[in-house]
């Protein structure tokens, strides 16, 4: 087979899976454009590789190699967070064109990336590749670096803390967007009686403006603060609110008048009502462009 012919076929197996391989680093890191990167690393690794020697598992190779390779970069990045401005959020996830959508199992909420960012990197890692990406636990020892009895640990501890942190709440998305919208109709509105009505009275605000973006430094507790927080922010500017999805989940959007996009907002719903609002202000984490 010619060089040529060759790189055309690497290339071509690459492209298929990277969907794939962008969800396993974006699980891991918490954020697309450094998930973006560890891919674009590794495809560059494997095209060196198969020139040493023919690469016959393409898809098995790169699913290791990113693996490891976003493993290195969260255990860089945890230092790098631990001086960050405020309360770190993941990047959210909008709804996209389905040629630029990460493959990513329907299990993973925006308020599961928040809970997995409490683990460990290697228990993060163990997590992901063993719940969303059914890697046995032998290959998974060769990512962490640890043995089969040490990862199946590690996976058993994560998985605990996970369910602790974040139970699987079976709402249906119809109603999921009902409250969304009903949300939304309140804080434009002005409307606190009609916002107070729609959020738990144990509500979580986490807002992430990374040093940039006007924010809270720590968490919002309580309807009545939560409430007046939102209508707060709402009533500084002309602002204008699109229900999209997030991470799998009917959120909201919020831009300017130009359509810049300011803010994205993910909310967790249980019994009817909102428990979370975790709101990513931090322009490094928006998407870019306009809605």
């Amino acid at each position: 087979m010619s060089a040529d012919r060759r790189d055309d076929e690497l290339a071509s197996a690459y492209t298929a899976i990277r969907p794939r391989l962008v969800g396993i680093a974006y699980a891991v890191l918490g954020t697309r454009a450094e998930a973006e990167d560890v891919v674009s690393d590794c495809w560059l690794r494997l095209a060196a590789a198969d020139t040493r020697e023919p690469v016959r598992d393409v898809e098995g190779w790169a699913v290791v190699a990113v693996s490891r390779r976003a493993l290195d970069v969260l255990r860089s990045a945890r230092v790098q967070r631990e001086a960050y401005v405020g309360p770190w959020l993941p990047e959210p996830l909008l709804d996209a064109d389905p040629a630029d959508r990460v493959s990513l199992d329907d299990r993973v909420s925006y308020a599961l990336m928040v809970v997995l960012e409490t683990l460990s990197p290697a228990e993060r890692t163990a997590w992901v590749l063993h719940e969303l990406f059914a890697m046995p636990f032998p290959e998974i020892a060769r990512v962490v670096g640890r043995s089969p009895a040490a990862v199946r640990q590690l996976a058993s501890r994560a998985r605990a803390h996970v369910a602790a942190g974040a139970p699987r709440l079976d709402v249906d998305a119809a109603d999921h967007r009902r409250v969304v919208e009903a949300f939304l109709v309140a804080t434009t509105g002005g409307d606190l009686g009609g916002l107070l009505a729609v959020l738990d009275p144990d509500v979580v605000l986490t807002s992430d403006g990374g040093g940039v973006a006007t924010a809270a430094r720590r968490p919002v507790v309580g309807a009545d603060r939560v409430a007046r927080f939102l209508l707060g922010i709402a009533q500084k500017r002309q602002i204008m609110h699109h229900v999209v999805t997030v991470n799998g989940q009917p959120g909201y959007a919020a831009s300017d008048t130009d359509g810049n996009l300011l803010a994205v907002c993910a909310l967790t719903v249980r019994s009817g009502r909102v428990v979370r609002v975790d709101l990513v202000m931090s322009p490094a984490k928006l998407p870019r462009g306009r809605l």
